[in-house]
């Protein structure tokens, strides 16, 4: 089989068995392309799905969101940061480059803030229980525009 686009009941859980989230996914392509990310070990795991069918798919956390990287965390001038936000929330902030990136307050301190920028989820091995839902085959057009048109990271 090729290319699918899948609609899928999903459990997340970690390694212990916790449940991390339950998602209900429509449309999600089974490719993985720099403009349509999905994580790799999930789009294998997806393959060859047939409507109905329940599948379990273990990734390891550097098959899913990487290994946790302290050097992700930053210190940032706390008078940048609006008032409003509590440690948790998320702040997408743009390089003097450029560059957007979303970080995660972790830590206000005096005149700074510490921000992590790597995934909510990274450093944790993962579950993924899926029930498919509906299945068919890929157009040529959904997999051209898959890798032209930027989108959502599934699971963020």
């Amino acid at each position: 089989m090729g290319i699918q686009v899948i609609s899928f009941k999903c459990l997340l859980k970690n390694r212990a068995g916790q449940i991390i989230s339950t998602t209900i996914n429509r449309e999600v392509l089974t490719l993985s392309t720099e403009k349509a990310p999905l994580l790799d070990g999930l789009a294998k795991g997806l393959q060859d799905l047939k409507k109905g069918d329940s599948r379990k798919i273990h990734l390891s956390a550097e098959e899913a969101y990487g290994l946790y990287d302290p050097k992700k965390i930053i210190l940032y001038p706390r008078k940048k940061i609006p008032k409003n936000l509590s440690i948790g929330e998320t702040i997408t902030i743009v390089s003097k480059s450029g560059v957007r990136r979303i970080y995660r307050i972790l830590q206000y301190h005096d005149d700074l803030v510490s921000l992590d920028s790597n995934h909510p989820l990274a450093g944790q091995d993962l579950i993924f229980e899926i029930e498919a839902l509906d299945v068919r085959d890929a157009t040529e057009a959904e997999i051209l525009e898959a890798s032209t048109i930027e989108t959502s990271v599934l699971f963020h």
